[in-house]
């Protein structure tokens, strides 16, 4: 309930602040679990992706955010679930495998940081080890814009990723949180591609 009120409200702010267009929407299987990886350019990006999705997203954060007893109340009322960065945290892995055995959608930021330059970096591999030891399937997601009041911010999802061949070739986690974010890298580029080409 409070997750479907939180997006209403903010749905209503940041959708004409930032001009929200939203490209492959259809890409987000409807039901069964599903790991939406997103580059990182703003601390807005988790809502960002929570109101373009279709799909309730529960998000890993930060687990200083949850010390404050209030606000980690609503983390956790909004389906965030915390993570102890820099450190191999068991308790979130388990939560998250729980999440998408039981065919829930999980948002993962595979940088682990905001990029300050906006250039999408290495990723760590938490997310390969999601996207491996689960059947989920993998949905890339590109958010491209300056973050600036009513200029434009795009965000991009790509199509499922066959996770099955990685499995079958006994790909690393790390291999694996590398091809998903080469996939980030090439809906951002083509994107940006696109958009040069119209301005010529």
């Amino acid at each position: 309930m409070l997750y479907t009120i939180a997006k209403k409200i903010v749905a209503m702010i940041l959708f004409p602040l930032y001009r929200i267009k939203i490209i492959g929407k259809e890409n987000i299987p409807s039901t069964g679990p599903v790991i939406i990886c997103s580059n990182h350019i703003s601390n807005l990006d988790p809502p960002v992706v929570g109101i373009t999705s279709p799909r309730k997203i529960h998000f890993m954060a930060k687990g200083e955010l949850f010390e404050n007893f209030l606000f980690g109340k609503l983390l956790t009322g909004i389906n965030a679930f915390p993570v102890k960065r820099g450190l191999a945290d068991r308790n979130a892995l388990r939560k998250g495998l729980e999440l998408l055995k039981d065919g829930n959608s999980v948002g993962l930021f595979p940088e682990g940081t905001r990029s300050k330059t906006g250039e999408i970096g290495k990723p760590l591999a938490g997310v390969g080890f999601f996207a491996l030891r689960s059947d989920a399937q993998v949905i890339p997601c590109a958010i491209i814009g300056p973050y600036k009041k009513f200029q434009k911010l795009t965000v991009i999802y790509g199509e499922p990723m066959d996770m099955e061949y990685y499995r079958t070739n006994k790909k690393s986690a790390k291999e694996v949180a590398e091809a998903i974010m080469d996939e980030i890298r090439k809906l951002k580029e083509n994107h940006e591609n696109q958009v040069s080409s119209l301005d010529k």
